[in-house]
């Protein structure tokens, strides 16, 4: 079988407290979604929400055309983690990396 990965997928994750989960969720799309969606090569941004007691875990997984594209968002050093005027509001912790998989579809 021949096969070739088309797609590059970028995964974030950060850590609030669950009370806070939809304004939090509500912000995020308005700030990183509308960021993502903005630049050329995005193909698309989808959110992952998960809760665990009085904390909420979430997770953008955006699927990108090649890393050129990445660094056009993200900047040359492209896996530092990117973040946002209100995050400091919001976030419990602040991770310095995101993860990038290289994406086979099939």
């Amino acid at each position: 079988m021949n096969y070739k990965s088309s797609v590059i997928t970028r995964k974030w994750h950060g850590k609030i407290n669950a009370e806070d989960a939809e304004e939090y969720l509500r912000y995020l799309i308005e700030s990183g979604v509308a960021d993502y969606k903005s630049v050329d090569g995005i193909l698309g941004v989808e959110i992952l929400r998960r809760f665990e007691d009085d904390i909420c875990h979430l997770w953008t997984v955006t699927k990108w055309k090649d890393y050129e594209s990445i660094k056009t968002f993200a900047g040359e050093d492209y896996a530092k983690a990117k973040y946002y005027g209100r995050d400091k509001d919001f976030l419990l912790e602040f991770e310095e990396e995101v993860q990038h998989f290289e994406t086979f579809v099939f």
